[in-house]
């Protein structure tokens, strides 16, 4: 990789103040090479802390179900809209130089629509930049990469730099198809739609006010409660939220919609959907019948099944906060024992979490199996060590509840031999991840879904 090259060869405190240029011309050169692919799409960014996958998913389905063309990036998955894959890039906000290709790719697929999950730290290396965005969605914010960013402070004005990025993105108009017409006189746009540049923003976060100060020709904010953001912010109240094994329902007004996915938290994310439907002037039944039809999202509270007489799910819920969403959704479920497997990751990432990660488990969980997870440079032993303190504070005892196994494929295997008929198997922090990374950069192919399909194989045909 070029920096790399450029890291050894410079010296690093002058690479240090040089490393904002570079991200920048790398950004602009990557939009040249491509052809400013993002000038001729309408393009949505998602951003928050979680619930981003999730959210842009959904909002893929719901213009899909309108009859639109979408490509996106996401943690979990690529779509160009030709051919959609698993991301393989262990990055949740790829490259400059393979978003703009995506994007270019997508163009060529004819997509109308583009969606970009944006992350904090893909903000601070500029891949945001020489994207023209058009809607951006704000999910909500609570700590996490303190320690790549600083502070959270620091990492809430990441986000905002997103936001103060819209102002700066050329107006674009569409014909009645939401194909984008590139050159047209001033005369003529009156006979095209212009998008306005929107922000949507989860108002029930308590951060919601510094996102929605950013300039926008349009806000949204949704919310369950009585919230007044100013006279030039839309709000759209949604509640009468229930919960039960068959999935989630919710009221938007007398406007009810059935959901087939779990969690109250996937109420929030459909309002991300919703309000990117209402934005382009999706018909309500056309909005319902699409997100009615989602029955699962790739890694997120996957369910695998292969005949066994257990619950084995994926999730890729990897904080305190997530994990904690996880769990109100799996006492939803009949179930005996819940038997959950996880780690923390390495690499400098918010290492102050792992005991807490390993506490929730220990308070949670009838067993708790820590594992490897993405070591990066650590000493993959030190973090589950770190984990585990977490689930002995919570009264487990080592090899008896509580099992520390370094090999991730032994972890589950563990999990599923200890798994009796009504259990439920947690293996959380990976998802539909296609590497684990360890040492000098390495990255060894794994899937977790793949894995447990394997186990399951073999030891119950």
């Amino acid at each position: 990789m070029i920096l790399n090259i450029i890291k050894k060869i410079i010296p690093r405190k002058i690479f240090k103040s040089l490393q904002p240029i570079y991200h920048f011309l790398f950004a602009w050169f990557a939009s040249i090479v491509y052809g400013r692919p993002s000038e001729k799409l309408i393009v949505i960014g998602v951003t928050g802390t979680t619930g981003k996958t999730t959210s842009i998913y959904l909002i893929v389905k719901m213009l899909e179900g309108a009859g639109y063309k979408v490509g996106y990036t996401t943690t979990a998955l690529f779509n160009d809209g030709k051919r959609e894959w698993a991301n393989d890039k262990k990055m949740t906000m790829a490259g400059r130089f393979f978003i703009q290709k995506m994007l270019r790719n997508m163009l060529r697929n004819k997509c109308q629509y583009a969606i970009v999950e944006t992350t904090s730290e893909g903000v601070e290396q500029f891949r945001h930049r020489f994207i023209n965005y058009d809607i951006l969605v704000f999910t909500g914010l609570y700590p996490e990469h303190i320690e790549s960013h600083g502070s959270f402070e620091n990492y809430k004005k990441a986000k905002g730099k997103l936001f103060a990025h819209l102002k700066k993105c050329k107006t674009k108009y569409t014909d009645n198809k939401k194909i984008i017409i590139k050159t047209i006189s001033s005369l003529r746009r009156t006979e095209f739609d212009r998008v306005k540049k929107t922000i949507i923003v989860n108002g029930d976060d308590e951060h919601a006010d510094y996102f929605l100060n950013f300039w926008s020709e349009n806000k949204i904010s949704y919310t369950q409660g009585d919230k007044n953001f100013g006279n030039n912010v839309e709000i759209v109240k949604y509640g009468n939220i229930k919960t039960d094994k068959k999935g989630t329902s919710f009221k938007i007004n007398d406007f009810l919609i059935n959901l087939q996915i779990l969690g109250d938290f996937n109420v929030v994310n459909t309002m991300n959907a919703i309000c990117v439907g209402m934005v382009f002037n999706v018909k309500k039944k056309k909005m319902k019948e699409s997100l009615e039809k989602i029955n699962g999202i790739a890694g997120r509270f996957e369910k695998i099944d292969e005949g066994q007489d257990f619950l084995v799910v994926v999730d890729y819920a990897y904080e305190p906060k997530a994990i904690s969403k996880l769990y109100e959704v799996v006492n939803i479920l009949n179930h005996k024992k819940i038997i959950h497997v996880l780690g923390s990751c390495g690499g400098g990432r918010d290492v102050a979490r792992r005991p807490q990660l390993g506490k929730l488990a220990g308070e949670k969980a009838d067993f708790v199996i820590v594992t490897n997870e993405d070591p990066y440079d650590d000493d993959p032993e030190i973090i589950i060590d770190q984990v585990a303190l977490g689930a002995e504070r919570a009264g487990k005892k080592n090899n008896k509840d509580l099992f520390k196994i370094l090999d991730r494929r032994a972890a589950i295997e563990k999990a599923i031999k200890l798994a009796q008929k009504g259990d439920i198997v947690l293996i959380t922090g990976k998802g539909n991840e296609q590497y684990i990374c360890i040492e000098y950069g390495k990255k060894i192919p794994w899937d977790d879904r793949m894995v447990v399909r394997e186990l399951l194989k073999n030891e119950f045909n």
